[in-house]
């Protein structure tokens, strides 16, 4: 995890206010909307200037919808995303594109995001094409630049994707990400696609380049050990809601919000001695469907200190005491 400096010192990079992503929801030959999708549902946080906030939740919880409608993938339905001050979601044409040049992706499958027609060089060199006007020297030296910084071979630029192992890939793919030196990178599940022999060495490869260049991530994953080595803040993500939001040492010590826990409790620990007494928490039934969520909580038909003011009302986003933010009514 990349040391961050003293509160004091901090700047506030990223401000996110009540992000909705609806995805209506046809039926029929007259294509009539009978409902919708709520991937992400009025959610509310920032990430300070140089730090890592982790997102974690199970899969189809909306992580990594939240990530591209930051980056204005997708247009959200509502919502504002403020990146040094500037509202990302009212951008559109030349204003949106200038601005993508201060934030970038890398994705989970590094074999579906690059182009196997096109040579690694090729690849890495593209957004210089699209945003800048340097000669085809400086490109292919940037592109070789960029290779030698994430670990890999600058020889290497004439080869083709097919041509080298998983972790390869997803360093090409932070490669590219690094091309128009970016401010802001949405690592969405990075790792999830690698074998685990050699997820530490990208997580190892991301630390570096954040430290080399003042990068600020979102990392989102769903793997809370490896979120734990690299996250300054976590987000606990239910459903297209964030239900809870603290620093590492917070979360991992001391979680409050019952999701949180019953995923927590699901880590294995390295220690035999303390795995043998880990106590799991089995949250009863299935997650509901986006589409038609729960009344009140979108938990409390899991929750097992569920009261009848949870079915009824939606708890309200609040912060707590030491910077911790949670969305319950029966944690005080």
């Amino acid at each position: 995890m990349a040391a961050l400096a003293s509160t004091e010192s901090l700047q506030l990079m990223l401000q996110v206010t009540g992000l909705s992503m609806h995805f209506p929801v046809y039926k029929g030959l007259m294509r009539r909307q009978i409902g919708e999708i709520k991937a992400v549902d009025d959610i509310s946080f920032h990430i300070m200037r140089g730090e890592t906030l982790g997102l974690v939740g199970e899969s189809g919880c909306g992580k990594s919808t939240a990530g591209r409608a930051l980056l204005k993938l997708y247009q959200p339905t509502s919502g504002r995303v403020e990146l040094d001050g500037t509202d990302v979601t009212a951008l559109e044409g030349e204003d949106l594109r200038r601005i993508r040049t201060d934030m970038q992706m890398i994705f989970q499958d590094p074999q579906a995001c690059l182009n196997p027609r096109m040579t690694v060089g090729s690849i890495i060199a593209e957004p210089l094409d699209e945003h800048t006007r340097l000669s085809r020297r400086q490109k292919r030296q940037k592109a070789r630049e960029l290779l030698d910084a994430v670990g890999m071979n600058p020889d290497y630029e004439n080869r083709y994707p097919h041509e080298f192992s998983g972790g390869q890939r997803q360093r090409i793919g932070i490669a590219r990400a690094l091309a128009l030196e970016p401010k802001f990178i949405v690592c969405d599940e990075p790792i999830a696609a690698l074998d685990v022999s050699i997820q530490a060495q990208v997580v190892n490869l991301l630390e570096d380049l954040q430290q080399q260049h003042q990068l600020t991530y979102l990392f989102i994953s769903h793997d809370l050990s490896m979120v734990r080595h690299i996250a300054d803040r976590i987000a606990v993500m239910y459903l297209g809601k964030l239900v809870e939001l603290a620093s590492r040492e917070q979360l991992y010590q001391s979680p409050q919000h019952p999701y949180t826990k019953a995923l927590l409790s699901a880590v294995p620990e390295p220690d035999p001695e303390k795995e043998a007494i880990r106590e799991r928490i089995i949250l009863q039934g299935d997650v509901p469907s986006p589409a038609n969520p729960p009344s009140g909580c979108n938990f409390s038909t899991r929750c097992p200190i569920a009261q009848e003011q949870c079915m009824r009302e939606t708890p309200a986003w609040r912060e707590l005491e030491g910077g911790r933010y949670i969305a319950c009514h029966m944690v005080q």
